[in-house]
């Protein structure tokens, strides 16, 4: 079958485009899909760069197939499988292997996909929907009245966070890096979006609240915004960092919460929070529920063949892409 692979970390020329890989065998609690389409994103990426060598939430190791959210049709089931059953329609996150024609996955991630759902809406949103789901609902717990900050906000998962926000009723303030991106976050019901160079956007929405700040900061970026996110934050707030993409705070001291206002900073990761069967559902359903009623739109902004996902990923790694990438096996 085909397969994108690698067998070392580095950059995309250790990627290896694959004619002759085996079709692989569904193990005790797996099944064996046949692959519709791949989500593109920029775990991958992190993949690649062996950012999750010494991972144990995301245990993934080479030799591998990259390719971490897919859809597709069960054609086989492995020992103690009963759901999902042979010729039903999934969809999955975080389990890696997308990226070929045939993928074995854990049965407890593969979510049942409506009918009304296609096989490219179900790949885009599975990852970030399930993502944003998650910190709105359990890390967050916003409420009606509630605010909050999402940074990157014109990427596929800030956008879903401010519909989720706005849908909740909270107020949502966004920053992203050019007026184009700022313009995607307002046409998604962002009340105002800022730019984040410099820290600005820390006395901006504090003007906005009325000096008070916001409940709850979205930081995807991490380096570059993560100390102006927490003056963004009321007293008590919550600091959500999702993401480095900027880099990683290495000297952060637990005092500096404390000064900010006894602040709260969670680092929560998707896994944890997509632990059995039933829960990966619910958050699908939740997600799926909610592009069928018209309240979230996913934004799929790049589709590719298979041969021309690399492509893809360099749009992602030069931060070119806006909303989502999906690629048909």
């Amino acid at each position: 079958m085909r397969a994108i692979t690698i067998d070392t970390y580095g950059g995309p020329e250790v990627v290896r485009m694959r004619d002759d890989a085996p079709v692989p065998t569904p193990q005790a609690g797996e099944v064996l899909v046949k692959v519709a389409c791949a989500g593109v994103n920029f775990m991958d990426i992190h993949t690649r760069q062996g950012k999750y060598a010494d991972s144990r939430t995301y245990p993934v190791r080479i030799p591998c197939t990259l390719g971490m959210e897919g859809a597709g049709v069960v054609v086989a089931t492995g020992p103690g499988v009963t759901h999902p059953a042979v010729g039903q329609r999934v969809a999955w996150c975080i389990a890696w292997g997308s990226f070929a024609e045939y993928a074995a996955i854990p049965a407890r991630l593969a979510a049942v996909i409506p009918d009304a759902i296609g096989f490219d809406t179900a790949a885009s949103a599975m990852f970030q929907g399930c993502t944003a789901h998650y910190l709105v609902h359990d890390v967050a717990r916003l409420e009606r009245g509630g605010s909050c900050l999402v940074h990157a906000a014109s990427g596929s998962i800030g956008q879903i966070l401010i519909q989720m926000a706005r849908r909740i009723g909270a107020s949502v303030y966004a920053t992203a890096s050019t007026d184009d991106k700022r313009a995607v976050a307002l046409q998604r019901g962002a009340d105002k979006a800022l730019p984040y160079a410099d820290g600005g956007f820390a006395d901006q929405v504090r003007a906005l609240t009325g000096g008070r700040g916001v409940d709850v900061v979205f930081d995807s970026l991490g380096k570059a915004t993560l100390r102006d996110s927490m003056r963004a934050a009321r007293t008590r707030g919550l600091i959500v960092n999702y993401g480095n993409v900027s880099g990683s705070v290495k000297d952060l001291d637990p005092y500096e919460l404390g000064e900010a206002g006894s602040l709260y900073l969670t680092r929560p990761r998707l896994a944890d929070h997509m632990a059995d069967a039933a829960t990966v559902q619910r958050r699908a359903d939740a997600v799926f529920d909610a592009i069928l009623d018209g309240s979230l739109t996913i934004a799929i902004t790049d589709r590719y063949a298979f041969e021309d996902i690399p492509k893809g990923h360099a749009r992602i790694e030069a931060r070119e892409q806006i909303g989502k990438a999906v690629a048909w096996i």
